[in-house]
């Protein structure tokens, strides 16, 4: 199988002023770009490999083991990116409805302490990573991950945010507190209500 770069289905300026034209272009145009290029190179040596980036992500000793850190990496970049470019969209400050506010409620007791749960991830990843929303069990769990580490070993993503410097730098610096504060500006929470339904069956 061979991955190609999916196009966002937004312009790169719609999140201003939270995420910057610039660094939209960068990550998505650049960064995402090499993530899939590598990931081609690596699987281009066993074209019989007939499994799905989700199975090789959930079961790494699936993938040939001369391979397999490269497809971790590689692969890790391009499933997260995909789901965190298509969790964004400037949502006017409205949050979470319906059953996916049920969950946040009954798991954190508010929508606020969910933020700063959520936030305090974010900010404590040491260097590069991600912090994640899941679903596991019917219940909402969070956690962080290093890298391009995924969490498909503990539960389904259902929002994700990329804490890597390349994400945010241009126009935040070393501010990743004032980052991780406008991602909340540009949760399409809609999106992320589809994909918690979608991980309850």
């Amino acid at each position: 199988m061979k991955y190609t770069l999916k196009p966002l289905n937004y312009a790169y300026n719609v999140l201003e002023p939270f995420i910057d034209e610039k660094t939209m272009m960068i990550h998505h145009g650049k960064h995402y770009q090499a993530y899939i290029d590598n990931l081609n190179a690596a699987l281009a040596k066993y074209p019989e490999l007939d499994l799905s980036l989700t199975q090789m992500l959930s079961d790494p000793s699936l993938i040939p083991s001369d391979i397999r850190q490269t497809v971790i990496n590689n692969g890790g970049g391009v499933y997260n990116h995909e789901l965190f470019f298509s969790l964004l969209k400037v949502n006017d400050n409205n949050l979470p409805q319906g059953q996916l506010l049920s969950a946040i409620m009954a798991e954190f007791g508010d929508f606020e302490s969910f933020v700063t749960k959520f936030s305090d991830l974010a900010k404590g990843r040491f260097g590069s990573g991600w912090a994640w929303l899941l679903v596991k069990d019917q219940k909402l769990i969070l956690t962080s991950s290093a890298n391009q580490d995924t969490p498909l070993n503990l539960g389904t993503p259902i929002l994700a945010l990329d804490v890597w410097e390349h994400a945010y730098y241009l126009a935040y610096q070393n501010r990743r507190v004032d980052y991780i504060n406008a991602f909340f500006k540009v949760i399409d929470w809609q999106q992320v209500e589809k994909l918690y339904l979608s991980a309850l069956n």
